[in-house]
Order: structure tokens, then C-alpha cells, then sequence
């Protein structure tokens, strides 16, 4: 095998909605930290024309590429989507990286999380708040008391050993995804990270947590809304049952 046979071949996966304004900046600077990935953009059909533009974004660079869907199903759905997209192409890529696209997930983090799955020991990595050197910034009280009882909840129920069970930066090896059952995937909405990250384990896959700062999105609108939330804890109880 060759030199450039054996580099690393990573497709960012970016689910978009409503994201005119950060979808641009952000593909640059996935790009930036990782010139030799590619990205694909997953548009829901966004009525701001974010598709459009990530369009424009494919047709200047041979390394973007866009999967348009005609509505909004959640950011599970995206994400196996793309999934799906990723193990198809010829481009036969060796990780498969989520992140959102309102730079909550420093494109900075990306070297380090790639560099430690596959010959770093790892067979999925997370971008983690709450692993020493980890962290939030700008949060007010009631989100982060959001996110650390729902981790918390999540790693009581499942039985999980991971200190951000919901974190949604993560960087998988092709393998772990190829052979996962993703048709059993039931969730549709944030609950897939937590879900994904179950099965692997259960599965007996390993994981790695590394730390990253998570700022509030400066741009945009969140899309995190109280029933996203209680699908999440719907789901980790249904786990439980079908595993007892």
C-alpha cells in the first residue's frame, strides 16, 4: 500500500436546517483543519435556501458534496442518512465524522479526534464537555443543568461508562458503522447520540472521550425543543426494557 493509500479518507457529515448563515464558514474551516476530507452537507429542505448555497459550496470544490432531503425528519434520520451515503460511495472513506454546523463543534478538535480512532485504539471517538479539560461557554443554568441530568440519566439507564453519553461531535470508524444494524436505529431526533453510542458499546466496540470546549452557537436558532428532549428519555427506557 501506498503512502497516500494509507492516509486517513474522513467525510464530514453536516445535517443543515436553516443554516444560510453558518453553513459556508463552517465547510471552509472543516476543510481548513482537514484538507484532505470531504464533507457532505445533509439539507432538510430549508426554507432560508441553505441548500442552495451548499450547492454553490459543491460546485466550486470537488470535496463538498450535498444530499438534499426533501423535509425535515429529525437529525437522526439525516445523520443515517448520510451514514448510508458515506459506506455507498467509491470514495470508500475510512471515518465517518458528525458535527453540527454552528461552530458548537470547533472544527479545530477534528486532527485529535481522527488521529486516535483505528491504529490510536479507538473504534469511535467523542468530542466530550465533561471530561477533564472539557467544557461549555455561554450556557445559562437551566441548559446546563439540561445537559449534565440528561448525560446522567442516560448513563443510570443504559449502563453506559461515558461521561457525555449525548455529546454529538464524534468521529466513527468505518467498520463500527458498517457493521451496525442501523435499520434497528429508532431514534429520529437527539436521542441518536445517545443511541449510536449504546449499540456500539453493546456491540463491544471502544470509545475514547476527548475534551472540547462547547460554546452557544452565535448564529441561528437552536433546535433543541422539549419534545426532542422527552423523545431522548423515552428511548433510553425502551432500550433498557429490550435489553432486560
Amino acid at each position: 500500500m501506498s503512502v497516500a493509500d494509507s492516509r486517513p479518507r474522513p467525510l464530514v457529515l453536516l445535517p443543515t436546517y436553516n443554516e444560510r448563515d453558518n453553513v459556508e464558514p463552517i465547510t471552509a474551516a472543516i476543510l481548513a483543519a482537514l484538507p484532505d476530507a470531504r464533507v457532505l452537507i445533509i439539507d432538510d429542505g430549508s426554507p432560508d435556501g441553505t441548500g442552495e448555497l451548499a450547492d454553490g459550496l459543491a460546485a466550486a470544490d470537488a470535496r463538498v458534496h450535498v444530499l438534499h432531503r426533501a423535509a425535515k425528519e429529525g437529525l437522526g434520520r439525516a445523520y443515517l442518512a448520510g451514514i448510508d451515503w458515506a459506506l455507498q460511495h467509491p470514495h470508500d472513506f475510512t471515518h465517518i465524522i458528525t458535527m453540527d454546523a454552528d461552530f458548537s463543534h470547533d472544527p479545530a478538535y477534528l486532527p485529535g479526534l481522527l488521529a486516535v480512532v483505528g491504529e490510536g485504539g479507538a473504534d469511535f471517538a467523542i468530542g466530550s464537555r465533561y471530561v477533564p479539560g472539557g467544557g461549555t461557554r455561554g450556557w445559562s443554568l437551566g441548559r446546563r443543568l439540561l445537559s449534565r441530568g440528561g448525560g446522567l440519566y442516560a448513563r443510570t439507564v443504559l449502563g453506559l461508562g461515558l461521561r457525555d453519553p449525548t455529546a454529538g461531535f464524534v468521529c466513527y470508524g468505518r467498520a463500527a458503522l458498517a457493521t451496525l444494524d442501523r435499520g434497528a436505529v429508532a431514534a429520529s431526533g437527539y436521542g441518536f447520540q445517545i443511541e449510536m453510542k449504546y449499540r456500539l458499546m453493546r456491540a463491544g466496540r471502544r470509545a475514547r472521550e476527548l475534551p472540547i470546549v462547547f460554546p452557544d452557537r452565535e448564529r441561528g436558532a437552536s433546535k433543541m425543543t422539549p419534545a426532542i428532549a422527552l423523545e431522548a428519555v423515552g428511548l433510553c427506557l425502551r432500550l433498557r426494557l429490550r435489553r432486560s
